[in-house]
């Protein structure tokens, strides 16, 4: 599966690469995943990227690609077939497999815009025995990858984030027939439960509550899957839909067969930062007292882990309610408190003081002028800690940002948690980035597109990464010959870790920076720069990841985050990294990173 397991441990129980051998890792083969270019050329390789992970049942592997889907002999790389969609793209993230019955063959399920899609998973060819000649119109897109337990296959809802828009509800199909099988209402309706915290009639024609991340999980034994759903929409104000609102920023158990709700857990009450969970959980046991328990790990974007009791929803090391910060932004709600766990501390930043700046020590002296510059032209960043909410800035005032962390993509991302049954530790790729800004009154003819784009902001945005009224704290510095060298972050690193928490105990095992950025001096590059991907991890004790910005692929000792391997790929590996045995007996670590999917092995 694409997590490798249902519930999405990311953990091979395969050990012939170890923490003793791992070193000696060679590449065993590649394929380009770029479609064919004109008749009787090369394949093209211009612009395609894919975030895809493999998935490798019986020696084959199988694999989106843009228009296309592949099987690949697993041991070799050579194509056993290719499926050629008419139009569209599928799933850059993955597909599924469905094992078949007595009826129906095994089947390779994958999305493409709104549709559900089977193919033999022997042949390549549409399957015409599910939905309408092999294809399920699923009402709104998903672009992740599909859930299945036993005959259900679960999927989420792509709808953006438009404050009325599709439903962001979750859907499951039989895999036999493809019929419709039950809908979940991400934003309860009238006599559902969470309803009462939609105030003022806000649910209605509510959009972005939704799973955009890329797959469930699911309690196998017990039939449960877990649905982890982002934040309502607008990211950044709430004034129109006051409360609560359930069951945004929720990991949410139903029960997989029917649907029916069985509980939730609410990482963010009334969302203002964009703080999505975007992963699902890794489930897995614990040992308190003597005693196992079934867990889950949750982990998102505000950069908290919630560590929860699987089949009861309740927090295995506590929460607290604790006050936040109330802003000043007309016709806002604020819920006085937000949920922090006693146990893991947080995974990021999630404060800020003018303390933190860089220095010319941390990075350059050009940099850290260029850092400054920044501060004073957005005169100075506000930070009240976490849940720091936008200040509300009225047309003539001097400008007055605020700073959040963690910012608009993490914290946590899709990239998830990979988690060891036999050690109970848990791991996960954390970065620390911010965004800035302020909120300020529409004005009228302003061209605001999902509630944000188009306002102003003192900081001269085109001149970095567009239009909008929010930005990053990153700036840039230039060599003694006033060349760019890199835009960096403005706060003091490491700028991205790879964390270790032990389960067992809430507390962190180890953490290292993940990602270098080689336009740092020497002596300074290991500051940490990584992406939204997560890792991957063996019962040889490896924990194997991509995700950085430094086009690097590594493998660290899972005990101590000690680096055992590193190889420079191609392009940046923007993907979890997938481990399986192949036909001839041997383990393989395959990633794929922008148009190709590397695969490496023991000589």
């Amino acid at each position: 599966m694409y997590s490798r397991d249902p519930g999405g441990t990311r953990y091979s129980p395969l050990k012939e690469i170890d923490t003793g051998n791992v070193s000696r890792l060679t590449q065993a083969w590649t394929y380009n995943l770029a479609p064919p270019a004109a008749p009787g050329g090369g394949r093209g390789r211009g612009g395609f990227a894919s975030a895809a992970t493999p998935i490798v049942i019986g020696g084959v592997m199988y694999l989106p690609a843009g228009s296309r889907v592949l099987a690949l002999e697993a041991d070799t790389g050579k194509e056993i077939w290719s499926y050629q969609l008419d139009k569209g793209q599928a799933s850059t993230r993955g597909v599924a497999f469905w094992p078949g019955d007595g009826q129906n063959p095994p089947r390779i399920i994958f999305t493409t815009g709104n549709n559900l899609v089977a193919l033999n998973a022997k042949t390549g060819k549409i399957d015409p025995g599910f939905g309408k000649e092999g294809s399920v119109d699923m009402v709104v897109p998903y672009s992740g990858v599909p859930t299945i337990y036993k005959n259900v296959v679960m999927v989420g809802a792509t709808v953006g984030e438009v404050p009325v828009g599709p439903s962001g509800d979750s859907r499951a199909f039989d895999a036999r027939t493809g019929a419709k099988m039950w809908e979940f209402h991400s934003v309860p309706q009238p006599g559902e439960p969470g309803h009462e915290t939609w105030l003022n009639d806000g649910w209605k024609g509510r959009s972005g509550v939704n799973i955009w991340g890329w797959y469930m999980t699911v309690d196998e034994e017990r039939g449960i899957v877990y649905m982890p759903f982002g934040a309502p929409a607008a990211n950044y104000y709430g004034g129109d839909r006051p409360g609560a609102n359930l069951f945004g920023n929720s990991t949410v158990a139903v029960d997989a067969t029917t649907g029916k709700y069985l509980w939730h857990f609410q990482t963010v009450h009334h969302d203002l930062w964009d703080s999505d969970n975007p992963p699902a959980p890794s489930l897995f046991d614990i040992t308190q007292n003597g005693q196992k328990v079934p867990v889950l790990a949750q982990s998102g974007k505000s950069g908290w882990m919630f560590i929860l009791n699987r089949i009861t929803g309740k927090p295995v090391f506590g929460v607290e309610e604790r006050p936040v910060p109330r802003g000043d932004v007309p016709g806002e709600w604020y819920s006085p408190t937000q949920p922090f766990p006693l146990k893991p501390p947080a995974l990021a930043r999630v404060s800020f003081t003018k303390d933190d700046m860089v220095t010319a020590a941390d990075t350059t002296a050009d940099h850290a002028k260029a850092c400054q510059a920044l501060w004073d032209h957005n005169g100075g960043f506000t930070n009240q800690g976490p849940f720091t909410p936008w200040n509300f800035h009225k047309e003539g005032d001097p400008p007055r940002s605020t700073i959040q962390f963690p910012g608009g993509t993490g914290g946590v991302n899709w990239g998830g948690t990979a988690a060891d049954p036999q050690t109970g530790y848990i791991y996960v790729n954390s970065h620390d980035g911010a965004l800035t800004g302020w909120l300020e009154a529409k004005k009228p003819g302003g061209n605001y597109g999902r509630g944000t784009d188009g306002s102003d902001q003192p900081y001269d945005r085109a001149s970095v990464d567009g239009p909008g009224p929010y930005h990053g704290f990153s700036a840039t510095a230039h060599d003694a010959d006033g060349k760019a060298i890199g835009n960096w972050p403005c706060q003091k690193p490491p700028w991205a870790r790879l964390i270790a928490v032990n389960g067992n105990t809430g507390d962190i095992a180890w953490q290292v920076p993940l990602g270098l950025v080689e336009g740092l001096p020497p002596g300074k590059q290991n500051v940490g720069a990584s992406g939204s991907a997560g890792p991957s991890i063996t019962a040889g004790g490896l924990v194997f990841i991509g995700a950085t910005t430094d086009s690097r692929f590594r493998a660290f000792d899972a005990m101590n985050g000690k680096e055992l391997w590193v190889t420079k790929l191609a392009k940046t590996a923007n993907a979890q990294p997938a481990i399986y045995q192949g036909k001839n007996g041997k383990e393989y670590v395959a990633i794929v990173a922008g148009d190709s999917v590397d695969v490496f092995a023991l000589p």
